[in-house]
């Protein structure tokens, strides 16, 4: 199960935020093994006061189109499985919504199945048949 952050400068049309978000999800399905109905995603608008990056960290020139992108989820994709998400995510959003590659930031952060709680107050990963994730 992933949970995107999304965070974005303020001031960007729906439709531009709906285009980062699906791409999300697609490059989560097609190169990490993520169900299709599996969608949690949070859109954070941030004035430029309160979205801070470095705009040449790594010689990479950064605009404020930047979007930095955190998923966490469950361990136990391989690092070229996380390499093909990269790439496609960032290839996906060149297309739409036009987004320059240098303005890509993502984020990995794993955990284990015993930590999501889907309601309830209980760890479903640990209790339902694993066809029920789909």
């Amino acid at each position: 199960m992933p949970l995107v952050h999304i965070n974005l400068r303020q001031g960007k049309s729906t439709s531009y935020i709906r285009s980062i978000c699906e791409a999300v999800q697609q490059a989560l399905v097609e190169c990490l093994d993520v169900p299709v109905r599996d969608k949690f995603q949070i859109v954070h608008e941030h004035s430029a006061e309160h979205l801070i990056y470095n705009p040449h960290y790594l010689d990479i020139d950064r605009s404020d189109d930047i979007a930095i992108i955190q998923v966490t989820l469950s361990k136990g994709r391989s690092t070229a499985q996380k390499q093909a998400f990269y790439a496609r995510l960032a290839t996906l959003l060149q297309e739409k919504p036009g987004m320059r590659p240098q303005d890509i930031m993502i984020g990995l952060v794993e955990n284990t199945r015993e930590d999501w709680s889907f309601g309830f107050g209980e760890a479903q990963y640990l209790t339902l048949p694993r066809e029920q994730w789909k």
